[in-house]
């Protein structure tokens, strides 16, 4: 264990070193900090915090950096979550405010939090897997031609037109979709199929080859495997930082095309706690030199997706995480008012 002296220094060290962008030397720390003890003595604490692991040398008669193992202590022990201020708030709200349906909402989400943090954002949207249904509208467009909208409480639209094997009058329409609603609105996806299983044996004899193929068309819907859609933004944000990627960036650009990759980073949709990922915690070779920092968002007390941002380890922690949070929140207000 770190004395609270040693964790003082850790803490000025980062601080210095995400501030300056330069190797930190404990002259600097002693003239910036009120650590309360000599140049010699910091000296120490800093050849104490080499040797465990927490801060590197970069070259020869050079300050210190922080190592991967420094920054996951920082994170986990010396930073606090840095608030919002109020305007910055207000602007969250009006900003996300304006937004006029779900694309809106994870394009404007994107856009923020890549502003706020000028970094590379990124946004998943809502799963249908962990959404309800809020209604189910049928439209009839032609005798044999009908047309099924999915909305979910997240305001997620689905749409897909299904082409019956008979006529299927208006009065039929009117009454499925009644039929339809009373058994699945407000209901988990996944309690879906059981609650519409006898459902055909509810129509006529003649009715029901079209009953089936509309529950069929719902069902596929629920369970398509391209719902798991992402949003990325702020990409042109890591050219500030070329000097804190030590070989190229091309293999952080690769890997932000690989949506794959991007959602194993952004972790469960389900957890809702914040996480950050520091470095070579980052399974992904290609984001060694990157920290993420990501955090659940949904309406009501369940995450429903993930949202969060890509930088250099050399980030700002407590204000990337506090950005990240509020915007988060924000958009989960929007979709349980939505």
């Amino acid at each position: 264990m770190l004395s609270e002296r040693r964790l003082q220094v850790l803490r000025a060290i980062v601080q210095d070193y995400v501030g300056t962008e330069e190797p930190v030397g404990s002259k600097a720390l002693t003239e910036r900090h009120s650590l309360g003890v000599s140049p010699a003595t910091v000296r120490n604490d800093m050849a104490a915090l080499e040797d465990e692991g927490y801060i590197a040398q970069p070259h020869t008669s050079a300050g210190r950096i922080p190592t991967d193992k420094g920054y996951r202590l920082f994170v986990d022990k010396l930073a606090g979550v840095k608030p919002m201020t109020g305007p910055e708030r207000r602007a969250i709200q009006n900003f996300l405010d304006g937004a006029v349906d779900l694309d809106d909402v994870v394009a404007r989400t994107v856009r923020l939090l890549a502003q706020l943090t000028r970094q590379v954002a990124v946004v998943q949207y809502p799963s249908l897997t962990r959404s309800t249904v809020r209604h189910v509208e049928l439209l009839s467009l032609a005798p044999a031609r009908l047309m099924l909208v999915l909305i979910t409480d997240t305001g997620r639209v689905e749409q897909r037109m299904v082409d019956c094997p008979a006529p299927f009058g208006e009065t039929s329409v009117a009454d499925l979709r009644a039929r339809l609603n009373s058994r699945v609105a407000g209901r988990r996806f996944s309690d879906v199929p059981r609650l519409l299983e006898d459902l055909p044996d509810a129509f006529e004899l003649d009715e029901r080859g079209t009953v089936t193929t509309v529950l069929s068309t719902l069902l596929e819907t629920l369970v398509e495997e391209n719902e798991e859609r992402l949003m990325i933004g702020g990409t042109a944000n890591l050219t500030r930082f070329g000097h804190d990627f030590p070989l190229v960036i091309r293999p952080v650009l690769e890997a932000l095309e690989e949506q794959v990759v991007l959602l194993k980073l952004l972790g469960e949709a389900g957890d809702s706690g914040m996480t950050v990922r520091i470095g070579h915690e980052n399974a992904y070779e290609g984001l060694n030199s990157t920290s993420v920092v990501s955090v659940g968002y949904g309406s009501g007390g369940e995450a429903v997706a993930k949202l969060g941002v890509v930088g250099p380890t050399r980030m700002d922690y407590p204000g990337t995480m506090g950005a990240v949070r509020a915007v988060a929140r924000y958009v989960g207000q929007i979709l349980a008012e939505s």
